[in-house]
């Protein structure tokens, strides 16, 4: 009989060319773009100042600290709005949980949306402990450390949430932060692919209560761990992508390889989309703003949300599958997932701010009655320029009739006030928000301290990281 032998081989392969050219970038790329570190540095504020607005509300605070209470590790990341000094695994989970928890920080919409700043968990945690060890850090470092994976990959339409993205970025920026090499980063880069599946959530999809508002954090202090377990030496898994069978493309993306729409470089913080005027996750951002102008139209004519027999919303693609919901909505998580609740509000109120997710605010019966009466329906333009990288729009655009057969004028917005085209109209808007958000934790002496160091990108650039962060500890 002849022996017939289907043994796999156990020869190594090459590490699969996604993973070094993430690593090439991390390494290799110096960041040029002046745009690129200015609206980081726009980012940078927003972020500190979500963190700190995500940590009034009772269910994110009681997240926050060490795992085993009073635990205090010295030269470890300091947590901005607390008196917790953490290692960096656990304060990358901090950092990472109150910046996502209102859902109010930066955003990117393509095939993939994502927050670029989510990755700060992780970024600022690493940064803040090794200049707290005496490493000259500054936050130049960290505003270059900020910014295609998601341009053409949908990892949504195959059952992965997108903090996936947020995991593997945080691991390769890390890795170089914590003095990894190349290939040290290429192996730690690799591990983040591994779990993966464990990323799986149910975070947008239908009857499942909520999203995890703590899934970035998660992910971060996921980076932060593998980095540090590859500069102990734990090997990488080079075929982690491509493996026949068990690999991440098989298993979890259908057998396709990921496609790039452009190389690695600074496009997506250049052209990131800043929540500003509402806490609305960003598909519905523009059909808030037409919701506000139809509030005072209905003012101006005597008439009120009552007076409504229905509302059409076109919108894109993605805001269906994402956030058109019916039914009852559980919690502040639901609400702000929900494009018909976030358009009925200030239908009636005239306003939408964080407080208006809560369930007191959401017990007004008016709500659910007016949700009952909105439709949306595709518009194949606002689809397709919401992925043209020229325009990046992400139109809606609202029909109001009245109980009276009366039909108000349609209002579009295609551009949000946080996008890239209405920059100079936003950003003073961006420093009020943050204004906003750091007033209930800090008197208004250290306010203006606070303001006056972030105020231009030269300054902001040359401070210490830990001396940035002591800036937003509690005394």
């Amino acid at each position: 009989m002849s022996a017939v032998h289907h043994a796999e081989s156990a020869v190594r392969p090459e590490p699969d060319q996604v993973l070094k050219d993430i690593a090439d970038y991390v390494h290799n790329t110096e960041i040029t773009s002046e745009l690129a570190l200015e609206t980081a540095r726009l980012c940078l504020i927003d972020t500190m100042g979500c963190g700190l607005e995500g940590l009034r509300f009772p269910e994110c605070a009681r997240l926050m600290g060490p795992v085993v209470e009073g635990t205090t590790v010295p030269n470890g990341t300091k947590i901005p709005g607390t008196n917790f000094q953490l290692d960096p695994i656990r304060g990358a989970f901090n950092i990472g949980t109150m910046i996502r928890w209102l859902d109010f920080n930066d955003c990117f919409l393509a095939a993939e949306w994502g927050h670029p700043s989510d990755n700060l968990g992780a970024i600022l945690a690493v940064a803040d402990h090794l200049a707290r060890q005496g490493q000259p850090l500054t936050v130049k470092d960290i505003l270059e450390s900020m910014g295609c994976l998601a341009l053409l990959n949908s990892y949504n339409r195959v059952g992965l949430d997108h903090v996936v993205l947020v995991k593997v970025a945080s691991t390769a920026v890390v890795s170089k932060l914590l003095g990894l090499n190349r290939d040290q980063t290429i192996d730690a880069v690799s591990q983040a692919w591994v779990d993966g599946q464990s990323l799986r959530t149910y975070r947008h999809a239908p009857n499942t209560g909520s999203r995890k508002s703590w899934a970035a954090g998660d992910a971060c202090s996921r980076a932060v761990n593998l980095a540090l377990l590859v500069k102990k030496g734990e090997m990488g898994l080079p075929g982690v992508l491509t493996a026949k069978t068990w690999g991440f493309y098989d298993v979890l993306f259908k057998g396709r390889p990921f496609e790039f729409q452009r190389p690695y470089g600074s496009y997506v913080m250049e052209n990131v989309l800043f929540k500003i005027s509402y806490p609305a996750e960003f598909h519905a951002q523009t059909a808030v703003e037409a919701a506000h102008t139809i509030h005072k139209k209905l003012a101006d004519l005597g008439k009120t949300s009552d007076d409504i027999k229905s509302v059409r919303i076109r919108t894109q693609e993605a805001a269906i599958r994402i956030i058109d919901k019916k039914g009852p909505l559980d919690n502040f998580a639901d609400r702000d997932h929900d494009i018909n609740y976030m358009v009925a509000f200030p239908l009636i109120h005239g306003r939408l701010t964080t407080e208006d997710y809560t369930d007191a605010a959401a017990s007004d019966p008016r709500i659910d009655a007016l949700r009952a009466k909105i439709h949306c329906v595709e518009e194949k333009g606002f689809s397709v320029d919401y992925h043209d990288p020229e325009k990046r729009s992400i139109g809606n655009a609202l029909l109001v009739t009245l109980n009276d057969e009366t039909v108000l004028d349609e209002v579009q917005v295609e551009y949000p006030v946080g996008h890239k085209r209405r920059r100079a109209e936003g950003t003073p808007l961006l420093i009020a928000k943050f204004k906003r958000h750091i007033a209930p934790h800090f008197d208004e002496a250290h306010q203006a301290k606070i303001i006056d160091a972030v105020s231009d990108l030269e300054k902001l650039s040359k401070i210490p990281v830990d001396k940035f962060t002591d800036l937003f500890v509690k005394a």
